[in-house]
C-alpha cells in the first residue's frame, strides 16, 4: 500500500463496504468524500462527513500509517486547520489534536478487498493516454462528435449549478459570484477560492459591491493578508476588513491561498483584486453576462478591469516590483473564465426557456481558441488538431469520462472502431 494508491481507492470509492465505524467504535458516514487535491495541502477538499449526530464540512487528510501525521510534519501548517477527518490504511498510533479536538481517524485496512491491490497496480501502471492507442484513428470522430459531446458535458455541469441553486433560493446571482471566483483561482486556486465564495453571504457582498475598497478587504482578510499590515494601504484595508466583521458579523474563517506554481500575474492578490474590480464596475453583472449574444459584448464587460492602483508595481504585499503597469486581464484569461464559470451558467439559465440557446452557446465556444494543455498536447500526438475552445472542451469532457475509466463500450469512438 501507498499513499497514492489509497487516495485512488478513496476517490474512486472502491470500498468493500461503507459501514464506516472510527478507530473509537463511532459510526463515521462519509457524504461528500471530496475533491482530490493534487497540488500542496489536505488530500481532499470541500468533504463531508456524519459523526455523533452532527454534519461537518472541510478537507481530509489520508495518509498510509496515523504517525504519518507526525513524520510530514502537518500539526501547525495553517492549510491543515480545517481537517474533519483523518483517513489511514493502518492506525499505528494515537494523535493528541485529533483527539483534543474530537477529529475522528478511520482506519481501512479491513474495508479494503485484499485481491484490489494487484488489479489496481496494473491499472494504474498502464503508460497509455487513451485506452485505444494502438489503433486509434482521427478520421474514426462520429459526425457532430465535438457539439453533442460538449452539450453533454453542459448538462451535467446544468445539475451540479441546479443543485446549487436550491441551495441559494434560486439566487443565480449568488450562483455566478461562486463561480466566477471558482474561476478567478485558476486550476492552483480554485478550490481554495471557491472555499472563499462559499464563506461570504452573498447579501452583504452584494451590499458593499460598489466600493472597491471594502471588497478587497473582504478577500483580502478572509485570506489572512491583513493580520499584519506592511504600508499605509494594508493598513486602510485591515481597518475596513475589521468594521465589515463588526457590522456584519463576520464569523472568523479564513483561506490560506496558493503562490506556488503560479506566474505573478496570477498570484492570488492580483487575481482578487481584478475580480473585486469586475464587480465594482458592473452592478448588474448577472444580467449583462447573460443577455449578452456573442462574444464581443461578453468581453466588452471585462475589457476595463484591472487590480487596483496599489498593485501597478507588486504582486504581493509590501514587496516592489521591477514590473510596473497596470494589471489589466488578458483576452487568454477572460476566455477562460467565460469557459468555467459564464457559459455553463448561461446554459443553465436559459435552456428550460429558449429552445435557441444550445446552438448560441456552441457558437460561442466556436468563437474562443482552443485551450492549451497537457491533455490537449496528447491528444495532438494522435493527430487530434482542435481549432476553438468547443472542441478542446469535447476532448477533455470526453478524455475525463471516458478514457480515463476505461468506458469503451461506452464511447462512440471505441464503437466505431471495434466495429471498423
Amino acid at each position: 500500500m501507498n499513499e497514492k494508491l489509497l487516495q485512488y481507492l478513496w476517490n474512486f470509492k472502491i470500498f468493500n463496504s461503507f459501514d464506516f465505524k472510527d478507530v473509537e467504535g463511532n459510526e463515521l458516514e462519509i457524504l461528500d468524500f471530496g475533491r482530490w487535491n493534487f497540488d500542496s495541502g489536505p488530500d481532499f477538499l470541500l468533504a463531508k462527513i456524519k459523526t455523533n449526530g452532527l454534519v461537518i464540512a472541510g478537507n481530509i487528510e489520508l495518509h498510509v500509517k496515523s504517525s504519518d501525521w507526525i513524520f510530514h510534519k502537518h500539526s501547525g501548517n495553517p492549510e491543515f486547520e480545517n481537517i474533519i477527518a483523518h483517513v489511514v490504511f493502518i492506525h499505528d498510533v494515537e494523535i493528541e489534536e485529533f483527539k483534543n479536538k474530537n477529529i475522528p481517524t478511520l482506519e481501512l485496512k479491513d474495508y479494503i478487498d485484499e485481491n484490489v491491490f494487484s488489479k489496481y497496480k496494473t491499472l494504474l501502471q498502464e503508460t497509455q493516454f487513451i485506452p485505444c492507442e494502438t489503433i486509434f484513428n482521427s478520421k474514426n470522430f462520429p459526425i457532430n462528435f465535438h457539439e453533442e459531446t460538449l452539450l453533454k458535458k453542459l448538462d451535467e455541469k446544468s445539475i451540479e449549478i441546479e443543485e446549487s441553486l436550491k441551495q441559494h433560493q434560486n439566487n443565480y446571482e449568488a450562483i455566478l459570484f461562486q463561480q466566477l471566483v471558482y474561476a478567478f483561482g485558476l486550476k492552483v486556486n480554485a478550490l481554495i477560492f471557491k472555499q472563499l465564495a462559499e464563506s461570504i453571504d452573498y447579501k452583504i457582498f452584494s451590499k458593499i459591491r460598489q466600493n472597491q475598497t471594502q471588497l478587497e478587504a473582504l478577500f483580502f482578510g478572509i485570506c489572512g493578508w491583513l493580520d499584519k499590515p506592511t504600508d499605509e494601504q494594508s493598513k486602510i484595508w485591515r481597518r475596513e476588513f475589521e468594521f465589515l466583521k463588526v457590522k456584519y458579523q463576520l464569523r472568523d474563517f479564513y483561506i490560506h491561498p496558493k503562490f506556488s506554481k503560479l506566474r505573478p500575474p496570477n498570484f492570488p492578490t492580483v487575481r482578487l483584486s481584478q475580480l473585486a474590480s469586475l464587480y465594482h464596475q458592473n452592478q448588474n453583472l448577472f444580467s449583462k453576462l447573460i443577455n449578452a449574444k456573442n462574444i464581443d459584448d461578453i468581453h466588452q464587460l471585462f475589457h476595463k478591469v484591472k487590480a487596483s492602483e496599489y498593485w501597478d508595481n507588486r504582486f504581493n504585499f509590501g514587496k516592489i516590483s521591477s514590473v510596473n503597469g497596470k494589471k489589466t486581464l488578458t483576452k487568454d484569461f477572460v476566455e477562460l473564465v467565460l469557459i468555467n464559470a459564464v457559459l455553463p451558467l448561461k446554459y443553465t439559465y436559459h435552456k428550460s426557456t429558449d429552445e435557441n440557446i444550445p446552438d448560441e452557446i456552441l457558437t460561442i465556444y466556436q468563437s474562443i481558441a482552443a485551450e492549451k494543455n497537457t491533455i490537449i498536447d496528447q491528444w495532438k500526438t494522435l493527430k487530434v488538431k482542435p481549432k476553438n475552445a468547443l472542441e478542446t472542451q469535447s476532448l477533455l469532457f470526453h478524455h475525463r469520462n471516458f478514457c480515463e475509466k476505461k468506458e469503451c463500450l461506452r464511447c462512440s469512438i471505441g464503437i466505431r472502431l471495434m466495429n471498423a
